[in-house]
């Protein structure tokens, strides 16, 4: 196949917007961001289930505390009946009775107040646990928060630059000849498409040719359509290509 050597580099070109339009496809698909959110996901969860068990401790340690309160309560009430029995009281041995019940509530509220407070303590550590955890899964939220952002317009960047490539690669490829394109297009499914030859080295694949190679190459017409020996995409030769 024969083509002017505009029409070549101007097929270039094309490979050029293909590569950026490939590029820019790949990047609104998958920004950079992406893998950092999904690890926050996984993250945010794990969070989240440790989470529900300091709660849950925390629930158990409140129920408990509840307990004794009502525990303290009903000793408190007992109390009172029991002095306000002995205050009215006129039996001698009713009295000594009511007294030594007195004074076993008395150390069984000592009893229930150092429980509470002991209670109290790890109510105290586990509110802090709990705080810690939401503390952690905010700080996680506001992180993917921030990435979804970027993302977001790092995907309306690529998406932009998708399609200007797009446009800017239509109007061009209306400008080289169809059979040098549908060539361009064949070879590009497994190879650069077409690149530039530059001192002695194929871009598109970037494999340096050999003597024998680049022999053949300066043998070739100024409008030859020639390929690179090594990956198969159109070698166009200019001032630069080192034959």
């Amino acid at each position: 196949m024969n083509a002017s050597h505009a029409d070549q580099r101007r097929l270039v070109e094309v490979a050029q917007l293909d590569a950026r339009i490939r590029q820019a496809d790949n990047a609104r698909k998958n920004p950079p961001q992406a893998a950092r959110v999904q690890e926050l996901l996984g993250r945010r969860q794990e969070l989240s289930q440790e989470l529900s068990v300091r709660l849950g401790a925390r629930d158990d340690i409140r129920t408990e505390l509840s307990r004794i309160e009502s525990d303290v309560a009903v000793v408190d009430a007992r109390a009172a009946r029991d002095s306000q029995r002995l205050a009215a009281s006129t039996n001698p041995k009713e009295a000594q009775s009511l007294e030594s019940e007195l004074a076993s509530l008395a150390r069984r509220k000592d009893d229930l107040e150092d429980a509470e407070l002991a209670v109290m303590e790890r109510l105290e550590a586990a509110d802090a646990a709990v705080a810690e955890q939401e503390a952690l899964i905010a700080a996680t939220n506001a992180e993917g928060a921030e990435l979804s952002a970027d993302g977001k317009r790092a995907v309306a960047e690529a998406t932009a630059a998708f399609e200007a490539a797009q446009r800017d690669r239509a109007a061009l490829a209306t400008t080289v000849p169809a059979d040098l394109l549908a060539l361009y297009e064949r070879l590009a499914t497994r190879s650069a498409g077409a690149a530039f030859l530059r001192a002695r080295t194929c871009e598109g694949c970037h494999m340096v040719l050999s003597g024998t190679d680049l022999q053949v190459l300066r043998q070739a017409a100024d409008d030859d359509v020639v390929t690179c020996p090594e990956c198969g995409c159109i070698l166009v030769i200019d001032v630069d290509s080192g034959l």
